[in-house]
């Protein structure tokens, strides 16, 4: 990774900064070289955050040679890969953004409805027991994967805005690659003890 600074805190807990959109597609990287099947990955941030960006790197990471897009309309791609030890990787790349609808019974809880909606779509088994060459990427499922993953890597991007002049918005007022984010990646359970960059 070439202009990000990270640290480490004693709790396991990981913090980049990463100053542009290359620099999430490497740190995307450096995470996919890391991974194993059976993991989740849970990817949270607002809209324009770099979720897709950090996806993009993942993907890469993983040699897979397809595109690596929001799957925002889909809600579920699966694309096949390589771990860095070279045997076969299957992702799952989820974005829950769209889960979780109102058409539900009245007082049902709100993780029990998201679990319903993955369940209809096949995904609940995907989490819940991933096979030895499946990863699972999932973006805006926190409620969802904390109750179906009891171990899982949390990342966090946040994109705090500079004022006048910063590169991260356009003329437009459009948010642009560039711009640094505050990436947090949490690792949640025993599989991820030690888990380094």
């Amino acid at each position: 990774m070439s202009g990000e600074r990270y640290e480490t805190r004693n709790d396991g807990t990981i913090v980049v900064e990463a100053p542009t959109g290359d620099d999430m597609r490497a740190l995307g990287h450096r995470i996919a070289s890391r991974v194993r099947g059976g993991d989740v990955l849970l990817l949270s941030g607002p809209l324009g955050a770099g979720k897709t960006t950090l996806a993009q790197g993942f993907g890469e990471g993983l040699g897979i040679g397809e595109p690596i897009v929001s799957p925002t309309f889909t809600i579920a791609r699966e694309l096949d890969g390589r771990f860095a030890d070279g045997s076969p990787a299957h992702l799952v790349h989820v974005d829950a953004y769209r889960l979780g609808g109102s058409d539900y019974a009245p007082g049902q809880a709100a993780v029990n409805r998201l679990l319903d909606e993955l369940e209809s779509l096949g995904l609940d088994e995907e989490l819940e027991d991933t096979s030895d060459d499946t990863v699972v990427l999932m973006e805006w499922g926190e409620q969802m994967a904390a109750a179906l993953a009891p171990e899982r890597l949390e990342i966090h991007i946040a994109r705090p805005l500079a004022e006048t002049g910063s590169t991260a918005v356009d003329a437009d007022g459009e948010l642009t690659s560039d711009g640094t984010r505050i990436v947090t990646l949490v690792p949640v359970g025993a599989r991820w003890n030690g888990f380094t960059l």
